[in-house]
């Protein structure tokens, strides 16, 4: 699908972006390789899904996402290529999520939408709330050189991605 190919070529914007590790990252400024996930939302115990979710086509999957990549982390390592995680979720929910998880990388917030309005990235909306939809971002110095959108099979990315850079 062609839909949101017009952003090859195109800077990351200039956003610092709050991160898990508790440094601010700003993509455009990442020297080298970068693969960027963006996902809509990740599920915590005791907290209910979204309004609607299990009816909104891409909606689930973050999860399994998540963790096929962290589980190909040291693929992407030796290849030079740095991995983050980008949703509209706070950092303090996020930190939870690698937590349980114990992801190997670090997630992104872009709570106040600074960098995703920047790029007019597609959104959803459920229960009064926004979330991303998913896409994959392939960056070299801070540039976009590559996108998968939209992912089809969450579980799967990683290894989709790998294939696209190795």
């Amino acid at each position: 699908m062609v839909f949101m190919q017009h952003l090859v070529g195109r800077q990351m914007p200039n956003v610092d972006l709050e991160a898990t590790s508790g440094s601010p990252v700003n993509l455009s400024k990442i020297i080298g390789p970068a693969v960027i996930f963006c996902y809509p939302f990740t599920g915590r115990p005791g907290h209910p899904d979204p309004v609607n979710w299990d009816h909104i086509p891409g909606a689930h999957g973050s999860t399994p996402q998540a963790l096929a990549y962290s589980e190909a982390y040291g693929h992407f390592r030796r290849l030079g290529v740095k991995l983050f995680g980008l949703s509209l979720l706070s950092t303090e929910w996020q930190r939870d999520f690698v937590s349980r998880n114990n992801l190997t990388f670090r997630l992104l917030s872009d709570e106040a939408r600074a960098f995703s309005s920047r790029l007019g990235l597609p959104l959803f909306e459920t229960g009064g709330e926004l979330y991303l939809q998913r896409l994959t971002f392939i960056t070299r110095d801070g540039m976009i050189t590559a996108l998968r959108y939209p992912v089809p099979e969450p579980a799967q990315d990683a290894t989709d991605v790998l294939a696209m850079i190795g």
